[in-house]
C-alpha cells in the first residue's frame, strides 16, 4: 500500500501540471509501473487533447518502442488519479484502451462523478479480468479536482473569494479612492491564480474605481473570462476590463447582446437570488471555476448567500484606523502562509 501511495502521490504532482488548462475537464495525472521503474507517465492535455492515461502510454512507446512496451504493459500497473473515462467524448475511452493493452492492474485514486462514468470504467476493467484498486490518496484526489466534483455534482463553478485587508480590517478608503493594500509578491500570486481559473469576477464599483483589466499580465498563464456585475450598465464601453485580451460578460438587467468579446446578459429578475442566478448561468456556459476579486459588497453578497467554497485573504501591516470594513467572514482560517510581510489566510467553506 505504501507502495501505491507513493505512485498516486506520482500522479497527483503531474496532475496540477494541467492547472487552467483542462477545464472543464478534470486535472489528472498517470503512470506506468513495471519492475519497480516507471516506463511511462504524463497528465491530461489542454481541454480537447489526450487524456493522462493515452500520453503516459505514449510516453511508454517512445522511450521503449511500441512493440516493447506493449508487451510490458502484460505485466505492469497503471496509476491514475481519477476513473479512467468510459464514454466517447473529445477523445475515445480510455479504460477501453486499458483492456486492448491488457494491463495487468489498475489502481484508481478516487471515481469520477460524472454520470457517463461514475464506476463504468472500474466496471470495463474489472470485466476484463484486470486486478484493480480503488481510493489511494483518494481525499487528495478528490481535493485537486474540487473544481470538476463542484460542477459535476452541484451544478455550479467552484467559487473562490479573494481580497486583501489591513491589519486593523479595513477593505479600502472610506472616500473609495483606489489604495493598494496587499504587496507587489502577493499581487504577482493573484495574477498565477487568475490564470488557474477559468473567469474572474468584480462588480461595477471595482471596475469604476480601480478599472482592473483583470489579465494574468504579471505571470505567465491564459486570461480568464472576465464576470461583470453591471445593473445598470454604468462601466464605459472604453474600460480597461472591456480591452481585446478576454471575453467579458456582463450581467445586467437591461439589455442582452452577443458579440465576439463582450457578451451582455440581460436577468429578468436582477435582485433576486443574484450569486445563484449567475451561477447558473456560468455553468451553463461551462465555467467551472470562477475567482471574485470584489468589491466588497459583490464579496458579500455571496458569503450571505453561503455559495463560496474557499477564500483567500491577504492581511498586510497597514493599519489604517478608519475606512470600509472588509467582508465579515465566519469560517475558521485553514492554512496560513506569508506572502513577504503579507499573510495569506486560507478559508474552506465546511458547510457547502
Amino acid at each position: 500500500m505504501v507502495q501505491d501511495e507513493r505512485y498516486m502521490q506520482r500522479c497527483l504532482d503531474l496532475a496540477i501540471l494541467g492547472a487552467g488548462t483542462v477545464s472543464p475537464n478534470p486535472m489528472v495525472g498517470a503512470v506506468i509501473l513495471h519492475d519497480g521503474l516507471i516506463i511511462g507517465e504524463g497528465y491530461t492535455s489542454p481541454y480537447g487533447g489526450p487524456h493522462a492515461e493515452v500520453n503516459a502510454v505514449q510516453d511508454a512507446y517512445q522511450k521503449l518502442g511500441e512493440a516493447e512496451a506493449k508487451t510490458r504493459f502484460h505485466t505492469s500497473t497503471m496509476y491514475v488519479s481519477l476513473e479512467p473515462c468510459s464514454h466517447f467524448g473529445k477523445t475515445p475511452p480510455c479504460a477501453d484502451m486499458l483492456v486492448e493493452l491488457q494491463f495487468e492492474r489498475v489502481v484508481i485514486g478516487c471515481l469520477d462523478p460524472f454520470a457517463r462514468v461514475n464506476g463504468q470504467g472500474l466496471k470495463k476493467l474489472q470485466e476484463a479480468g484486470i486486478d484493480t484498486t480503488v481510493g489511494v490518496l483518494e481525499e487528495a484526489c478528490m481535493f485537486i479536482n474540487r473544481r470538476f466534483f463542484t460542477r459535476i455534482q452541484q451544478q455550479r463553478p467552484y467559487v473562490i473569494l479573494k481580497w486583501a485587508q489591513t491589519d486593523d480590517g479595513f477593505f479600502s478608503p472610506e472616500d473609495a479612492t483606489q489604495q493598494w493594500i496587499s504587496n507587489k509578491a502577493s499581487k504577482q500570486l493573484v495574477h498565477k491564480w487568475r490564470g488557474e481559473e477559468d473567469a474572474i469576477l468584480v462588480g461595477t464599483s471595482t471596475a469604476l474605481i480601480d478599472n482592473p483589466t483583470l489579465t494574468t499580465r504579471l505571470w505567465s498563464g491564459k486570461n480568464p473570462k472576465r464576470i461583470l456585475i453591471d445593473k445598470e450598465l454604468k462601466v464605459p464601453a472604453d474600460a480597461a476590463i472591456f480591452n481585446e485580451e478576454a471575453e467579458t460578460i456582463v450581467f445586467n438587467e437591461q439589455q442582452t447582446d452577443w458579440q465576439k468579446d463582450r457578451k451582455l446578459i440581460a436577468l429578468e429578475h436582477f435582485d433576486l437570488y443574484l450569486p445563484q442566478q449567475l451561477l447558473y448561468q456560468l455553468y451553463l456556459m461551462d465555467v467551472q471555476s470562477l475567482i471574485i476579486e470584489g468589491g466588497a459588497k459583490t464579496l458579500q453578497s455571496f458569503l450571505n448567500a453561503g455559495i463560496w467554497d474557499e477564500a483567500r485573504v491577504f492581511v498586510s501591516l497597514h493599519r489604517w484606523g478608519q475606512g470600509k470594513p472588509a467582508p465579515k467572514l465566519t469560517a475558521m482560517i485553514d492554512a496560513t502562509q506569508k506572502v513577504g510581510d503579507d499573510e495569506l489566510r486560507i478559508y474552506f467553506n465546511r458547510k457547502v
